[in-house]
């Protein structure tokens, strides 16, 4: 019964741009089933609620330090002094132990400036329509609707294909961003609520793929394939990765996986790697345990072209995000 079926979701971003055609709500469920490094979104990996704890945005112990009696497993305790990163002055901020926190949310309670947060909220399917549906005035104007992400959204399957049918019901576009990496039955059943597929191509080598990002790269490509075959329409999307896809050849190969898809692909989008993840993963996992997130050199400029250029050789029509 949808009126009982809920889904946890971490983040609904409005007015968004990138995520499809038009003007576009994205909503983001949790889970997925990759551990990439250079994940942008490292609160999406786990399906349980997390707390988040945003240095910026903590007064520290001496201003405020209410979260620390609020824990009952006392896993909030005086960290170390450091110079505050957008008053520049000297603070106590907060350490919390992440063996002992069980992600209750009690701390949250008393932390007014909201450096403390559970991320990860249930939802009803109709609770969520309802809230995304208030923007359609939007969407009609921009050819724009909602698009469902993560994580891996279909990971939560019975919600996200509940959710994706109502939308179509209310007469919303529906765009589903997705690595690929769950059973092929599954998309069968998004596939008549999803207008749009947003398609992760990382690695055309599937030990690399698999070394990297943990899981081999068959099931994406074939669910790839399947999709193409039964009317499924799809913007790849390639993240340019350094030292990992970057390579001339290692794109060339995506395109021509791509080209092999035929008129199903719509468009090919380079996302260029960013280092903004990085953060993220401090608000979320212990940042003295490191070796969480990939810090590197973003692409330039120049070299992104460079691979452009190659995929538009190939006759595919190329944007970068």
């Amino acid at each position: 019964m949808t009126e009982t079926l809920t889904g946890k979701v971490y983040d609904i971003q409005g007015f968004s741009i990138q995520d499809g055609p038009g003007i576009r709500t994205t909503v983001f469920l949790k889970g997925c089933p990759l551990r990439c490094p250079w994940c942008h979104s490292p609160e999406s990996q786990l399906f349980q609620a997390q707390l988040s704890w945003m240095a910026m945005r903590c007064l520290g112990v001496e201003k405020c330090g209410n979260c620390i009696p609020l824990c009952p497993k006392q896993a909030i305790s005086p960290g170390k002094a450091v110079q505050h990163a957008v008053t520049g002055e000297d603070v106590r901020h907060v350490r919390v132990d992440r063996a002992l926190c069980d992600n209750c949310g009690a701390c949250t309670a008393g932390c007014h400036p909201k450096a403390l947060a559970i991320c990860g909220t249930d939802y009803t399917v109709e609770e969520l329509v309802g809230r995304v549906s208030k923007d359609k005035p939007f969407y009609d104007h921009s050819g724009g609707g909602v698009t469902l992400s993560g994580g891996e959204p279909l990971c939560q399957p019975d919600f996200a294909v509940a959710f994706l049918g109502r939308l179509k019901e209310c007469g919303i576009h529906t765009a589903l961003d997705t690595t690929g990496y769950v059973p092929y039955e599954v998309f069968e059943r998004a596939l008549p609520h999803t207008d749009l597929f947003l398609y992760d191509l990382k690695h055309m080598k599937s030990d690399d793929h698999r070394i990297v990002t943990g899981v081999p790269n068959e099931l994406i490509l074939e669910n790839a394939r399947k999709l193409s075959r039964d009317g499924g329409r799809l913007q790849i999307r390639v993240p340019v990765i350094p030292h990992f896809n970057d390579s001339p050849e290692a794109i060339e190969a995506t395109g021509a996986f791509c080209k092999s898809l035929g008129d199903a692909v719509e468009m090919v989008q380079l996302l260029p790697y960013h280092n903004l993840g990085v953060m993220k993963y401090q608000r979320i996992y212990d940042p003295e345990a490191g070796g969480k997130a990939l810090e590197a050199a973003p692409p330039t400029e120049g070299e992104v072209a460079a691979l452009k250029a190659i995929l538009e050789g190939q006759g595919l029509p190329v944007t970068v995000h």
